[in-house]
């Protein structure tokens, strides 16, 4: 009898370590980790504040398919067709030259095992284009926002680290990439004025809520990511440490308990304009709009 309670008793002990011990920290697979790389399907408001033309709504539609053999692989890929549409608060409410970003990307877990930190390798192959087939400029000698063609390929090499903040109950996130335009592979028109080689730079955190629910279905309360680019390549003549060549992006999201997958945000840009051949502007501008939130902790 002595000998079966000592072994229930040990049993019990072994069972709260383990349990106790997966509490610690959300579980992060490799598939967390590409969704974390992957931009999220938003809708704005018409209540941009800035020098964006004035819109309707700017949609981001991107949806990601998972390729892997299990759910422990280790290599996995994703595919996301995404598009990005703009209508103009403007006659007829037009929606003009919408940009096209199809990609396809390889992720490898590099680190694993029982801890609450992750680095995984990236590299994604993409392709930026607006469908149109006109000149790429007016007989005025100005690029043609209309009709004109505008396409470029690319790919992006880097790293994710993962790891999570006990203290705060929050998931935290910090990429390094690089993207590279050959010059074959755009079009002639924007060889010399659109930068093709991009040092990309990232830091996402999630606040998780204070009641951890079951495993996979915990739903980040806020979320904070911060975003900078650096322009590395000789272009448009800039001068190599001009403060132009940074881009940043600032997004605040809210999930409220009443909302399933969507949630409320806040988000300030500044920088070229990301909207295909509308690259010449510059842009600073500050967002409203509702938001996919897919991560589940």
């Amino acid at each position: 009898m002595r000998l079966s309670n000592s072994i229930s008793v040990l049993f019990c002990c072994c069972f709260l370590a383990i349990y106790g011990q997966d509490k610690d920290w959300p579980d992060m697979d490799l598939s967390k980790v590409a969704l974390v790389n992957q931009r999220e399907s938003y809708i704005t408001f018409p209540m941009d504040i800035g020098n964006l033309e004035p819109l309707m709504f700017e949609a981001n539609i991107s949806p990601s398919f998972i390729i892997r053999e299990r759910m422990d692989s280790k290599l996995m890929g994703v595919l996301t067709p995404q598009i990005i549409i703009r209508m103009y608060n403007d006659v007829s409410y037009p929606v003009k030259t919408p940009s096209y970003t199809p990609q396809i990307a390889a992720y490898y877990l590099v680190t694993d095992g029982n801890t609450g930190t992750r680095m995984a390798l990236f590299g994604k192959l993409a392709h930026h284009s607006n469908g149109q087939n006109g000149g790429f400029y007016n007989t005025d000698g100005n690029i043609n926002l209309e009709s004109g063609n505008f396409a470029t390929n690319y790919f992006e090499l880097g790293l994710i680290n993962t790891s999570y903040d006990k203290a705060m109950n929050a998931t935290k996130f910090f990429k390094t990439s690089l993207e590279i335009h050959p010059k074959s592979w755009m079009l002639e028109e924007l060889q010399g004025q659109y930068s093709g080689l991009r040092w990309h730079n990232a830091f996402y955190a999630y606040k998780l809520p204070v009641r951890m629910g079951p495993r996979g279905s915990i739903k980040a309360d806020f979320s904070l990511k911060l975003q900078a680019t650096w322009f590395a390549d000789n272009f448009n003549d800039w001068d190599p440490f001009t403060i132009k060549r940074l881009h940043t992006r600032l997004t605040l999201y809210y999930h409220p308990n009443f909302l399933e997958d969507i949630g409320f945000f806040v988000e300030y840009y500044h920088g070229t304009d990301y909207y295909n051949i509308y690259f010449q502007h510059r842009l600073d501008v500050v967002r409203f709009g509702i938001m996919t939130e897919v991560l589940r902790f």
